[in-house]
């Protein structure tokens, strides 16, 4: 078991629905796609995560998940991201889930 936090250090993280507009292979890894999501925010945002051994593009262009949108961005393998999707990982890693939304919501709507 993880160590215990308080509520405020949780209230820092901005979590927010975004729907994934595009996936492509990222160009440098291979186990990395580079992702547009719209966050809600009028532009979307490029994010990269290690999902391609577990999704395909066609699984995951149009889905709505959630994803930490206050992160600092990171350069992986020469790509700025700008947010992390969440997902759950068996403890072998042989099996990746993302988490989504239960029903329909905006863009840009905050997890609280």
């Amino acid at each position: 078991m993880s160590d215990k936090i308080p509520y405020s250090d949780f209230a820092k993280l901005d979590l927010r629905v975004g729907e994934i507009k595009s996936v492509e292979a990222h160009p440098n890894a291979d186990k990395l796609y580079v992702m547009k999501v719209d966050l809600g925010e009028g532009e979307d945002r490029t994010i990269v995560a290690g999902l391609r051994k577990y999704y395909s593009v066609e699984e995951l262009v149009g889905k709505k998940a959630i994803f930490v949108a206050n992160l600092e961005p990171a350069v992986l393998r020469g790509v700025e991201s700008n947010g992390m999707i969440l997902a759950a990982v068996s403890e072998d890693h042989s099996e990746v889930k993302i988490l989504k939304i239960d029903g329909e919501m905006e863009s840009g709507t905050r997890i609280s």
